[in-house]
């Protein structure tokens, strides 16, 4: 029975499972945003993230635990140098799964992973005015035309105004 054993076997042995995990979580390190299926998405989220939080503290025993799951030296530096120091004010939540459609060969649903902090795409999309469909030239114009319209009359009457005011004073 396998009572209270939630995660996902991915249909592979353990040791195939752990060894993949592993190196997509290298790769994820060292890449910042790798393209996988949407289970292995989810299972690697759960692996790695805990290995984040570990990189915050910097000792000899987190590289060394941390180190016993990723066995690639370059990743360590990378994970406890850059990336420790990016996340180091986040409480979790270090990595974003968005789904890319389906793979052409069998269907599978295929997303990418990415590291949060290290997202310039996201950043600078974010920025950028939401685009629609309808013609936003044809229908701007005539309303800035309208808006330039309505203030030069506006202006006139306060500059007229302002002269009035300084004479009452007077």
């Amino acid at each position: 029975m396998r009572h209270n054993k939630k995660f996902n076997h991915l249909g592979r042995t353990a040791s195939h499972r752990a060894a993949m995990l592993s190196n997509m979580a290298v790769s994820l390190i060292m890449h910042k945003r790798i393209t996988t299926t949407l289970a292995k998405a989810k299972a690697l989220k759960k692996y790695v993230e805990p290995l984040i939080t570990k990189s915050k503290e910097d000792t000899t025993n987190s590289r060394r635990v941390v180190f016993s799951y990723l066995q690639d030296k370059h990743a360590i530096t990378e994970l406890f140098t850059t990336i420790s120091k990016a996340v180091a004010d986040r409480p979790g939540g270090y990595t974003r799964i968005i789904k890319t459609g389906f793979r052409a060969s069998d269907a599978a649903p295929m997303c990418f992973i990415e590291l949060v902090d290290f997202d310039e795409n996201m950043a600078k999309t974010a920025k950028k005015a939401k685009r629609t469909r309808r013609s936003s030239k044809k229908a701007s114009a005539p309303v800035a035309e309208a808006a330039e319209a309505a203030e030069a009359p506006a202006a006139e009457a306060a500059e007229t105004a302002v002269p009035a005011a300084e004479e009452a004073q007077e």
